[in-house]
């Protein structure tokens, strides 16, 4: 479980990465970056699915990870690529992704709550 974890932190940071200091124009218009930002959601939603497949009660005693939403977005990126809404992409990336990777590092790190 602790490897999942550690690949949804990684996807999620590496998503908020590649949108550093990165315009939402800039953003709107450039495959790479959607391309690559699209990928992180599918492998933080994947490694969420082993998650709630293999260790359910780790999934239903962190209700505050939103594990439908995550599951949700994936198969939005995978099955409806082409109606994907950018500014929605965009908005996750900038405002969701950071909770989540704070909420991860307190799964992965329970001896530093309160930092």
């Amino acid at each position: 479980m602790r490897d999942n974890l550690i690949d949804m932190h990684e996807a999620a940071s590496e998503a908020i990465g590649f949108l550093d200091g990165v315009s939402f124009e800039v953003f709107e218009q450039d495959l790479l970056y959607q391309r690559a930002v699209a990928m992180t959601f599918v492998l933080i939603a994947t490694a969420a699915a082993r998650i709630q497949s293999r260790f359910p009660d780790i999934a239903s005693e962190q209700p505050e990870i939103e594990w439908a939403k995550i599951r949700g977005l994936r198969n939005l990126v995978v099955h409806e690529y082409d109606r994907l809404d950018w500014r929605q992409v965009w908005d996750t990336v900038q405002a969701d992704l950071p909770k989540l990777v704070r909420q991860l590092d307190q799964l992965l790190h329970p001896h530093i709550q309160g930092e």
